[in-house]
Parts: structure tokens; sequence; C-alpha cells
């Protein structure tokens, strides 16, 4: 194959990975039974994401899309690389060409094995699949088979550098959502969500003034505009957590993604910021169902982060959260009287509530009334194919409210969802 990782000047492999790995075979004295371990796990890291036709192909182009490196990180999300980065991207690229074209004949041969056909023509059995979001997975068997067809460097580079420009690179080109991990050492990273919601918008019946404050401040985000963080507040079972789950499934194809954070980990805050802040995606750090008690003072953390610290904010990310609570903190009627139980009153109520005055765009999310709660149940059932007379349907529906959590979206919708799995399916 006349190809080693040492030839490589930004495509590195480790040389526990696979490539890295099959990159050693010709200097492994026991060459056979690492070339049958490779095979095996070549097959199950495409079936873990659902590749069909030639497997080493598929595996290369998921290697390219997912190695980040200079070259890599400079043309995510239709960004450009300089002229010297890619000349030596070009140099890999010459080689990695070699990769594409390696004879599994002639390794069978020499192993005494028969994987060759296999690999060129292998049909996934469609199970359980790491790789949630299938055009992806589509786009990337794409780009194995054009990255097979290409016959220069250049035109190699041109397949690889598009990829970039319209997805991105890594885990965060690859993935929506992700969310905070600390390991035992106090190290923390990032790690991808790899099955959420499909929640688009105009799932959400009502709230259009709402919805629309959302789109308007998170448009202004995704271009590159001034843009402010977000609080929704209301009600529970109103929609405030689907309409941020819309909004990433929105503008994902545009750079947005979303890393949910709990309170425990605000002090982790600024370890997640320093290693996104110079990528070329729109962050959103998501906290749902955000609340303090008074004994609770992460939100000291939090507040450092929004605006306060000596270190500004990075334009590329913003803080959405959801609470049912206003003012975010329990208050007691004690902050407000005149009761000296602290002897600057004013200023511990102040403390409290400087936290939400550090959101730009508040919304609010009530509970619908009950002609509202009716329109939301009737739009819901003609979505789900539903047919039962409309009378009917109301009033079960006012019946299954009163004992199932009241008034909201989230009822309507359980109400619905009872529907479908009991009767009533057209």
């Amino acid at each position: 194959m006349n190809i080693s990782s040492g030839r490589l000047l930004l495509y590195r492999p480790s040389e526990d990975s696979l490539l890295g790995r099959m990159l050693s075979l010709q200097d492994n004295p026991c060459r056979g039974q690492l070339y049958r371990e490779c095979i095996g796990d070549l097959i199950t890291l495409c079936e873990e994401h659902g590749f069909s036709g030639n497997l080493w192909h598929c595996y290369l182009a998921y290697y390219l899309v997912y190695h980040e490196n200079a070259y890599s990180r400079s043309c995510e999300i239709r960004g450009k690389a300089g002229e010297g980065i890619t000349k030596a991207a070009l140099s890999d690229f010459a080689e990695l060409m070699k990769l594409f074209a390696w004879d599994f004949e002639t390794m069978d041969r020499e192993n005494e094995s028969g994987f060759a056909e296999l690999i060129r023509n292998y049909q996934t059995s469609g199970g359980n699949r790491k790789t949630f979001n299938r055009r992806i997975r589509d786009r990337i068997m794409e780009l194995a088979v054009a990255l097979a067809g290409c016959e220069s460097p250049e035109a190699f580079g041109q397949q690889v550098s598009q990829f970039y420009g319209d997805f991105g690179v890594g885990k965060f080109g690859l993935h929506k959502a992700f969310r905070i991990f600390e390991d035992a050492g106090g190290n923390v990273s990032i790690r991808p969500i790899t099955n959420i919601a499909h929640v688009q918008l105009e799932d959400l019946v009502g709230y259009e003034t709402a919805k629309q404050k959302l789109i308007e401040n998170t448009e202004a985000f995704v271009a590159g505009r001034s843009a402010n963080n977000c609080l929704l507040y209301g009600d529970a079972g109103t929609g405030k957590s689907s309409s941020i789950k819309g909004i990433l499934n929105r503008y994902y194809d545009r750079g947005l993604r979303i890393i949910e954070v709990y309170k425990h980990q605000f002090r982790n805050l600024n370890d997640v910021i320093a290693q996104i802040k110079n990528r070329n995606y729109r962050f959103i750090l998501y906290m749902d169902d955000l609340s303090f008690e008074e004994f609770e003072t992460e939100y000291k953390y939090l507040k450092a982060v929004i605006e306060g610290g000596l270190e500004k904010k990075p334009d590329n990310i913003l803080i959405y959260a959801t609470s049912n609570r206003r003012h975010l903190i329990r208050e007691n009627y004690s902050d407000k009287e005149e009761v000296r139980v602290d002897m600057h009153t004013s200023d511990t109520v102040q403390e409290k509530l400087s936290l939400v005055y550090r959101f730009g765009v508040t919304i609010y999310f009530g509970s619908p009334d009950k002609k509202e709660f009716q329109e939301i149940v009737r739009v819901l059932a003609q979505r789900n194919q539903i047919r039962m007379p409309m009378d009917q349907l109301l009033l079960e529906a006012n019946q299954w409210e009163l004992h199932h959590g009241g008034l909201s979206g989230r009822t309507a919708q359980q109400f619905i969802d009872y529907l479908r799995g009991t009767r009533c399916i057209e």
C-alpha cells in the first residue's frame, strides 16, 4: 500500500484507532490475527452507524468528517482554509487516495481469509445505530462514493471541504445536541446526545407571539447579529422546552448547536466555554426548568458567566433557560417586609433579582383557557388522524384535563396519546 501514518501531516491517526492498526499491519508479526480483529471492528462500526456498500470507503469518509485538525476546522460551516494549510491538506489527500485503493484481495490471500467481497458490498442489518441523523449518514455514504472516484488530490479536497462547509466537522458537525460530562479526575468534556426529539416549532399549537419573539432572537444570533440571552417562563406544560427543541431543529443546518447544562454543572461553565468559543458554530447553553431554593448558591456561577466576569462572553454563545418561576430564585415575604432579618433587606432582594435581569429577552408562556385548550385538542387530533365526533372528543378532553394536570398543551398531548394508544385511529 506504500503508506504509513508518519506520512500524514494533518490527518494522522492514533496508534490504537482502527485506521492506525490497519496501517500497522505490514509491520506486525501477528498480522493475520490483527487483520481479522480490524475487519471485525470495521463491521461493528459500520453496523452501529448504518453504513452499507463499500465498508472501507464508508469508514474512511467517516474518519475524514470526524477528524478535527487545522484544515477541517478552518473549513467548517462555510469557512475557507488558507493557502498554506490547504497545501498541507492536499499532501494528505494524495496519501489518503491510496487508502481508498487498498487491495483487499491481496490482503485476503496473504492472511488466508475471505473478507474482500464482504467489505466491498456490505448490507447493514438495520439494528441499533449511534448515528441518529439519517441525512448525515446518507451524506457520509455519498461522500465515500465520491471520494473513491476522485482522480486528483484537488478533486478529493474539493469534496472534503464541501462537506465541512455544509455540515461542519467532528462531533459538533455531526450532532445537534450535547451534554456535559465530568470524569473522576475533574476533566470536563462535551458529549453528543444521540437520540433527541424531532420537535418542530409548528408542532406547538398557539403561542404565536411567544414563538415569534424566540425566532427573532435566534435568527439574529445565527446570522451573527446582536442577540440576547433568553428566559422562557410560565406555567408547566405550556411548551417552553418544546419551543427550544423546535428552534434547534429549525436552525441546526445553519450551525446552531445546543449544550444541556444542569445546575450542579454551573461551576464547569468556564471549562465548557473554553472548548467552544473558537468554533464556527453558534452554541446555546440550555438550562431546563431552572430555579433555585434559598440555600442554593449555584446561580452565582451563572451570573458571573452571563455578565460580570472579567472575560467577555464569546459572541457565538447564548444562554436559553426555561423556568416556572419568573424570578428564578425562591422569594419569601420576609424579603420584602420591613422586618430587618438582614440589615440591608433591599440589597438581599436585588441580589436575588439580579440573575433574571441578565436575561435580555423574557418570554411568557401561560396556561391556555378552556377555549384555547379545546383548539389545541382539535388540532392535535386532526394531525394524528383521530376520527370521532367533535362533541365527544371535546367532552372527553375536558374530563381528561380535570384528572390529569389541568389546562395545558402537555395535558392535551397526553390525552391525544391516550386516544392513539386505545382507539379512534384511522
